[in-house]
């Protein structure tokens, strides 16, 4: 019902005009432990500052684009795809001191000199890293069958608890159960890129229903954001949502 509900309001309603202002600035939140920064870097990559640790997830398109931050505490790493696994960026990092937190699909593609490095966990697992709780949360395609890009149980989406700031990032996945069912969540990052993942109405449908506090459209090429926008100003205004410019043309 709430699904049909939330369809219904999508293609009934959505008719206000939003121009978007693009930036790749970052944002600040507040958290029972201090500031947490978030950083917009690249397609699906996402930085973090909290509690003097650097985190990312699915470092992508060349080490030059970390040269601002301090090298990371923390990666995680949500699926096998070269957009999110890359080894020639993380090969460019300092991951001396890294602690990888992964799937096994991506464990098991990581250099034998990381192995030392790497922390496992499935969809529904939890982990916590240096103070921080990490869950994995299911990431596939609909239907889950024999030509699906990204089958359940491969790769992962994660929830991580900034210091009582849950903070969710879908990876690569459709509108799925897993994905509308979350409680709880204070920003979310939500793919929308098709064929691979799925289109913003879909996108809108599971924002719509899981209603995080704050929502940032990612892995987006070719999808028209503003759109999105203005469907998520009508199906439910109570989410912030925050466009970001995810492909800078330098």
């Amino acid at each position: 019902m709430k699904k049909s509900l939330s369809l219904l309001i999508i293609f009934a309603f959505a008719t206000i005009s939003v121009v978007a202002q693009l930036s790749s600035t970052a944002d600040t939140y507040d958290t029972e432990k201090g500031e947490l920064t978030v950083h917009p870097v690249n397609h699906g990559t996402v930085a973090f500052t909290f509690d003097g640790k650097t985190i990312f997830v699915d470092p992508y398109g060349g080490a030059d684009k970390f040269a601002d931050f301090n090298a990371p505490d923390l990666i995680l790493i949500t699926d096998i795809h070269g957009d999110h696994l890359n080894s020639e960026t993380i090969t460019g990092l300092d991951t001396k001191n890294t602690i990888f937190v992964v799937p096994q699909a991506v464990a098991d593609r990581l250099g034998d000199n990381l192995q030392d490095q790497i922390v496992v966990i499935g969809n529904e697992e939890t982990t916590t890293q240096m103070g921080i709780p990490i869950t994995g949360v299911a990431m596939y395609n609909l239907p889950d069958d024999e030509s699906s890009r990204h089958k359940k149980g491969r790769g992962n989406g994660y929830v991580i608890d900034f210091g009582g700031t849950n903070v969710y990032l879908s990876g690569d996945t459709e509108d799925i159960p897993e994905m509308r069912n979350l409680e709880n969540i204070d920003i979310a990052f939500v793919c929308m890129n098709l064929p691979y993942t799925m289109d913003i109405y879909q996108a809108a449908s599971a924002v719509i229903e899981f209603s995080p506090t704050t929502m940032y459209p990612y892995h987006h090429r070719g999808q028209d954001i503003e759109r999105f926008k203005e469907i998520m100003s009508v199906g439910n205004p109570e989410v912030n949502v925050i466009l970001k410019d995810w492909y800078p043309s330098n």
